[in-house]
């Protein structure tokens, strides 16, 4: 598995969900990787991390301090790097009082990355998109969702959706204003569930925990794409490497949709699930609407419910190769891992 080390990759935002596993899967690759966390007093829980994912090769691994509001320390960070797969964004607990507090980091967080990585003579970027840029502004009857597809960021959004959108937008403004050598990939995911390394988890997590915890007294008729982190780290390190991926965006989900109750249904279906306090009922729209007037934190989704979205991921395949995991493991896999660490 051994591999010349002369390749040296940065993951920026080392210690985010996808982050880890990008850096781990990089390490067992045999490639040399430098990441960038907010802070080295990190470096301990961050290795830990990496240890429950069974990373190897940890002595080809660096850490570097690094914030994406601030210019410090990022030509240190991609100096000598042949590629960097910008990870790392803000994702906001709730909604915020002023949308630009998530919006400006990503936009200049994502120019930031580029310009010092062209200077730097870096081959390719892989930037963390979000299925948010693709799929929030186009009617989804009869229309199957690919990566041609553009949220509109001029209409009234949750500002994390606008944030994708945005700084998205500007990656590709930058590169075609900016012409040169260097290549840029788009990752673009939908919901990123899979095992967790520890006690922090992301908030599309959260949403098991929440079932299996009974937190949730019924489930919403909500439906998302799902996409296993082992599979987002897999198609960054695809797009990394493939020639065909210059240029190019890709839409990074499991084969279907599946909502809160199909969710549900999955966990229950699990004998070694701890399943007595996942919800059978199912929660009406109307109810869900009427409590989000108390509950600003479901104002976001009332306008998703009982919508189902098509979604295509025939390009990631063909031009990757890439085999994402059924949604129903994915799922399944979550639940065991937040069971083993004793968090649910």
């Amino acid at each position: 598995m051994e591999r010349s080390k002369k390749e040296t990759v940065l993951v920026t935002g080392g210690s985010g969900f996808v982050g880890s596993y990008c850096i781990i899967q990089l390490l067992k690759e045999g490639y040399t990787v430098r990441t960038t966390i907010r802070s080295l007093d990190k470096i301990d829980s961050l290795k830990e991390t990496l240890l429950a994912g069974e990373a190897n090769n940890m002595q080809n691994l660096t850490f570097i301090a690094a914030n994406l509001t601030s210019d410090e320390n990022w030509d240190k960070a991609v100096e000598g790097c042949d590629y960097v797969l910008h990870v790392a964004s803000p994702f906001p607990a709730g909604e915020p009082k002023n949308e630009n507090e998530i919006i400006i980091p990503a936009r200049d967080g994502a120019i930031r990355i580029l310009r010092t990585a062209q200077a730097a003579k870096v081959k390719r970027v892989v930037l963390t998109s979000s299925f948010a840029a693709i799929g929030y502004t186009i009617n989804p009857k009869n229309h199957v969702f690919t990566e041609t597809d553009w949220t509109d960021p001029n209409v009234k959004l949750p500002a994390y959706i606008k944030s994708k959108t945005i700084a998205e937008r500007a990656a590709w403004d930058f590169m075609e204003k900016n012409a040169g050598a260097m290549e840029l990939v788009v990752i673009n995911p939908v919901g990123i569930f899979g095992p967790v390394l520890g006690k922090k988890f992301s908030s599309s997590i959260g949403m098991i925990v929440q079932l299996l915890s009974g937190k949730m007294p019924g489930t919403p008729q909500l439906s998302f794409g799902i996409v296993d982190v082992r599979d987002v780290a897999d198609i960054h390190i695809k797009a990394m490497k493939n020639p065909a991926a210059n240029g190019q965006r890709f839409l990074a989900t499991s084969d279907g949709m599946i909502s809160f109750p199909g969710i549900a249904k999955v966990l229950k279906a699990d004998s070694n699930l701890p399943v007595d306090k996942v919800p059978s009922k199912i929660l009406p729209n109307w109810l869900v609407k009427v409590s989000s007037w108390f509950k600003p934190e479901l104002k976001p989704i009332v306008p998703q419910l009982g919508v189902v979205k098509t979604l295509s991921n025939a390009k990631a395949k063909s031009v990757l190769n890439w085999s994402p995991r059924p949604k129903e493991a994915t799922i399944r896999e979550t639940a065991e891992s937040l069971v083993n660490f004793k968090i649910v």
